[in-house]
């Protein structure tokens, strides 16, 4: 078994490595004085097993372009099953036609990946799970929250409602209420466009608790401070945000400053730079996919690594 990085979350290949036992493999990526990216796997792997770990977090489509390169690369040096190991899937939000006239960009992704030569797929907490039906190769689709869940227990919340800032993100936010035994609300939420939302309803009581505001993913963060700033108006006492991905660009960054999250949970499937001004627990999901990657070399179940004390995380 080998593991290749891309270089869009090197640091996370490291530390799957390290979880795993195993030196990270040695490759060189860079790009041409015209931004062509070039790549050359600097160890053989004739017959071996290898994954590529390789987030599309931005810039999306460089890092796509670099994992298809690395696996046609692995591909034509003959590996024998190549997994790409996508902590972050981009392009998931466009998995389906909601307006005339605009693509399927997560359809085309997974077409492209099997293209590129992915004989497998390793993700976590994909935007929209039906992603997996575009696949007619295997794809394990793992949980952030097991490694949210127990860092949440060690801060042993009192009167907790765990509330969903939209409809989409009702199932997940069931599974933590569940997990917890804690309240379930829903925030009714209207976009406006890609960068704006406005909360309109809350389904649910929340004066005077404490409120865990769950999602999947924050670019823009406005679905999250918009529903932070309904919830302090209908009394909550004290917001924690957790979303597996945080892409955080300026606009993000920004608005978490001024909104009323207490705290922000995320996890390192992204890189991401130190942001000053917002508190920001940072979590790892190493040993979740080295694990992953351990049991799927060995042919072994992951299918445990899909549960937290018996219940579905999502």
């Amino acid at each position: 078994m080998k593991v290749f990085s891309g270089t869009a979350n090197e640091p996370l290949a490291r530390a799957i490595c390290d979880y795993i036992g195993i030196q990270l493999g040695r490759c060189d990526v860079r790009p041409f004085p015209d931004g062509e990216t070039f790549v050359k796997i600097k160890e053989n792997v004739r017959g071996e097993d290898v994954f590529v770990v390789q987030p599309t977090s931005p810039p999306t489509n460089h890092h796509l372009m670099e994992l298809f390169i690395m696996m046609d690369a692995l591909r034509r040096s003959s590996a024998n099953r190549i997994t790409a190991v996508l902590p972050f899937y981009g392009y998931a939000r466009q998995d389906r036609k909601d307006q005339p006239r605009v693509p399927i960009t997560a359809k085309l992704v997974a077409n492209l990946l099997v293209a590129a030569g992915a004989n497998r797929v390793l993700t976590v907490d994909l935007h929209a799970q039906q992603i997996q039906g575009f696949f007619d190769i295997p794809v394990d689709h793992l949980y952030a929250a097991p490694v949210i869940y127990e860092y949440l227990r060690k801060k042993r919340l009192k009167d907790l409602v765990v509330v969903s800032p939209d409809v989409g993100g009702l199932k997940m936010a069931y599974a933590y209420s569940q997990h917890f035994s804690a309240a379930l609300a829903i925030i009714a939420k209207r976009r406006k466009s890609a960068t704006e939302v406005d909360s309109t309803t809350l389904i649910g009581e929340v004066r005077g608790k404490n409120v865990l505001l769950v999602d999947d993913l924050t670019e823009t963060a406005g679905t999250l401070t918009k529903g932070a700033e309904l919830l302090k108006k209908k009394g909550a006492k004290s917001i924690i945000a957790c979303v597996s991905h945080a892409i955080l660009g300026d606009t993000g960054i920004e608005r978490l400053r001024k909104s009323a999250i207490d705290e922000l949970i995320t996890t390192d499937t992204v890189v991401r730079p130190t942001i000053r001004g917002v508190k920001i627990t940072t979590l790892s999901v190493a040993g979740l996919l080295g694990e992953a990657i351990k049991r799927i070399h060995n042919n072994s179940s992951v299918t445990s690594l899909f549960d937290a004390n018996g219940g579905r995380t999502s």
